[in-house]
């Protein structure tokens, strides 16, 4: 029987989604093509030469033995690649991973010690289950706030630390203990007089090599190639007697199961805080890294699986006896351009590394490093994508500050935190624009048919149309309040606003409260607030609020209907007529011009005054004694159609008090919709007039009762 639960089919569809996440394997070898064999093999085979090294050397800056390195480098990349999203990120020990669990455990536990190197284990299985929950918990949005400015930024500084990184391997001199870019470049400057020149002609023989395969057999292996080749040259030339640095001795042991910690709620707390800053940070990095070289390979990059697969590879390194891991940005950079194209390469890189410590140790000890350095210096520069960085120069400013910022402050910072400050920047850059949307004046075009932003021509005295560009949030809405208070306070006693929400998307109760404070304040001086394009989303949280302009009519579907709607209800034709020049809408066009400065109705200065139903005026104007029925309209608004037996006076011209009605009879006013008539008794009123009745719609109700008019010849 079908379960009525309502939350039963979101649950299954979590679970099948959970299912496929951690049942990536299968798939991967279902739709794995024979043709990429050959690719992998030669991508990984490259990949695996270099991370050998590597895991030697991370291994050591976190303070742990060269095997424990060895060991995250055997199964860590499996488990990446078969869990993962990314076709080519390489993961494995890497030197933020090793900076992160050196800082994390030396006040935990002494470097060297069973328990040093059971806890480095137990941070990496932690973390490990952390990175897998959030990808399961579909988390993997989280990477979207590392924007492209700070992945072109991020992979152009990374590539020149990279390469400034090899430095030391390739002039044969002792390694800077700073990381920092300055800090390489103040500790290699004064060693270069003690450059070993056997290494240094290695590593540039690597480089001429490899740059010479690239322009002659671009599709070959050339850096596994060009390694070998300067490697066989080496030998033969006794490198190694000359003094020159080789990979030495590998540990020929396989990974043994975790030893347990000695736990207690005091280290667990001490750890917890670690663990989840090496968590986040590895995954914000592989991420970063992910999206780099997707750009370049054009693969679409499914963040919560690479949450699961950098998961995965971690827990497998923790049951290993092995260290925290991460993705690698050399590598990855290196397993694109060697073409690696399935994550199958990854797979191989960690065969080469257990074969290599197994089998072939010997020979891959002499292995001179000067010839890797020079490998992962060509790898690197190839990482500064100078195109897109151009693109981003000539785009906006604040993402080219954001690429800048990001890449000096990974010349200059740790990576973790050069990205997090990359990340945090983005953020910052997106909260001030959308914190300051557009709020814009907007204007009929010459055909009337289209709104836009025209400042170079002058506003209607009486309503402005404004367009909001951007959301109605809390951030936001001061400065939107504020440059709308600012486009009315330009024309004094201008009161009527009409809001385009067309851009808007997402209004929240900071939102709503702005509107209710901006018509309060528009209320107060005699006008209004009135919306167009409202979302259904929008209309909904209005009226859910209480808003009281959630309903019509206050909501119009497009500006023009608004400003109808406004030009025969709310507008003081007097104003349009007797003071505005500016003509600003499609409405305003047919009004006649005769500007004289007149003084302003305001609301409570004369009782509310009785009004007459046309169809009642006609019974009173065909009996006897007939009201005397005065009409304010123009002239030629007269000429065209009249009530008959009206008496012609223009409001200017009661106005001036050059016309006025007789006082020994009742007086009734007539203008098109009542605005004038309402200005005329106003006058009338102050001149003693007392018996004083408007016709109730004006004459647009009179023709709509289909009554006689008179027309003048």
């Amino acid at each position: 029987m079908p379960s009525h639960d309502p939350g039963a089919p979101a649950w299954r569809a979590y679970l099948r989604h959970s299912a496929r996440l951690l049942a990536r394997p299968i798939d991967l070898v279902r739709r794995y093509r024979r043709e990429h064999i050959a690719a992998d093999l030669i991508a990984g085979s490259t990949v695996g030469i270099v991370l050998l090294p590597q895991a030697i050397a991370f291994a050591l800056l976190a303070g742990l033995p060269v095997e424990v390195g060895l060991f995250s480098a055997m199964v860590a990349p499996i488990a990446a690649a078969l869990w993962g999203s990314s076709s080519h990120l390489s993961s494995g020990p890497t030197n933020t991973a090793s900076i992160l669990t050196l800082s994390l455990l030396a006040g935990i536990a002494m470097p060297g010690s069973p328990d040093y190197l059971a806890i480095a284990g137990l941070v990496a299985l932690l973390s490990g289950l952390i990175r897998v929950l959030l990808g399961v918990f579909r988390l993997g949005v989280l990477v979207n706030f590392v924007s492209d400015s700070v992945a072109v930024g991020f992979t152009a500084g990374a590539g020149l630390l990279i390469a400034a990184n090899q430095f030391d391997a390739l002039l044969g001199v002792a390694r800077p203990g700073d990381q920092s870019l300055v800090g390489i470049v103040a500790g290699i400057i004064p060693q270069l007089g003690a450059a070993h020149l056997p290494t240094l002609l290695t590593g540039l023989a690597a480089i001429a090599v490899i740059m010479t395969l690239q322009r002659i057999v671009p599709r070959a292996p050339v850096v596994l190639a060009g390694i070998s080749l300067v490697a066989i040259g080496a030998a033969l030339g006794g490198f190694e007697a000359r003094g020159g640095a080789v990979l030495g001795a590998i540990p020929a042991t396989f990974p043994p199961p975790l030893a347990w910690p000695a736990i207690s709620l005091e280290r667990v707390g001490a750890l917890a805080n670690g663990v989840l800053a090496i968590a986040v940070i590895g995954l914000v990095e592989a991420a970063s890294i992910a999206r780099s070289i997707a750009s370049h390979s054009g693969q679409r990059i499914d963040s919560n699986q690479e949450f699961v697969g950098q998961g995965m590879a971690n827990i497998v390194s923790g049951l290993c006896s092995g260290m925290p891991v991460s993705a690698s940005f050399n590598r990855s950079a290196l397993l694109f351009r060697a073409g690696g194209q399935t994550a199958l390469a990854n797979v191989i890189a960690a065969l080469v590394v257990i074969f290599a410590v197994v089998v072939i140790g010997p020979l891959i000890a002499h292995l001179p490093r000067a010839a890797l350095a020079g490998a992962l210096i060509l790898t690197a520069i190839g990482m500064i994508d100078a195109r897109s960085m151009r693109r981003i120069l000539r785009g906006t400013r604040g993402d080219a500050l954001i690429m800048g910022f990001t890449g000096i402050t990974t010349l200059l910072l740790p990576l973790q935190f050069a990205v997090l400050f990359g990340v945090l920047m983005s953020l910052g850059h997106y909260i001030m624009r959308t914190s300051t949307p557009q709020v814009h004046v907007v204007l009929p075009d010459d055909q009337y048919l289209r709104w836009r932003h025209r400042p170079d021509r002058p506003e209607c005295p009486q309503v402005v149309a404004v367009e909001i560009l951007g959301d109605l949030y809390f951030g936001a809405v001061h400065h939107v309040e504020e440059t709308i208070r600012q486009h009315l306070q330009r024309v004094p006693g201008r009161a009527l606003v009409v809001l385009d929400l067309q851009s808007v998307q997402h209004c929240d109760m900071s939102g709503i409260h702005m509107l209710e404070s901006l018509m309060r304040h528009c209320r107060a001086q005699g006008g209004d607030v009135y919306f167009t394009h409202v979302r259904d989303s929008i209309r909904h949280t209005m009226g859910q609020s209480g808003f009281d302009a959630a309903q019509q009519p206050r909501h119009f579907d497009d500006l023009g209907r608004a400003i109808d709607h406004l030009f025969y209800h709310r507008i003081d034709p007097a104003v349009c007529i007797y003071e505005c020049e500016v003509r600003a809408f499609q409405e305003c066009q047919n009004l006649p011009k005769r500007t004289f400065p007149i003084p302003r109705a305001i609301a409570g200065t004369m009782p509310e005054l009785p009004q007459i139903a046309p169809r009642l005026l006609w019974a009173a104007v065909n009996h006897a004694p007939a009201p005397c029925v005065i009409d304010v309209r123009e002239p030629r608004e007269f000429a065209r159609g009249h009530i008959p037996g009206a008496l012609l006076m223009p409001l200017g011209a009661v106005l001036a008090g050059e016309l006025a009605p007789p006082r020994d009879q009742p007086v009734v006013l007539v203008c098109r919709t009542g605005r004038r008539s309402q200005r005329a008794a106003i006058t009338l009123h102050a001149q003693g007039y007392a018996d004083l009745t408007i016709l109730a719609g004006g004459m647009r109700a009179w023709h709509d009762e289909h009554l006689l008019e008179a027309l003048d010849a």
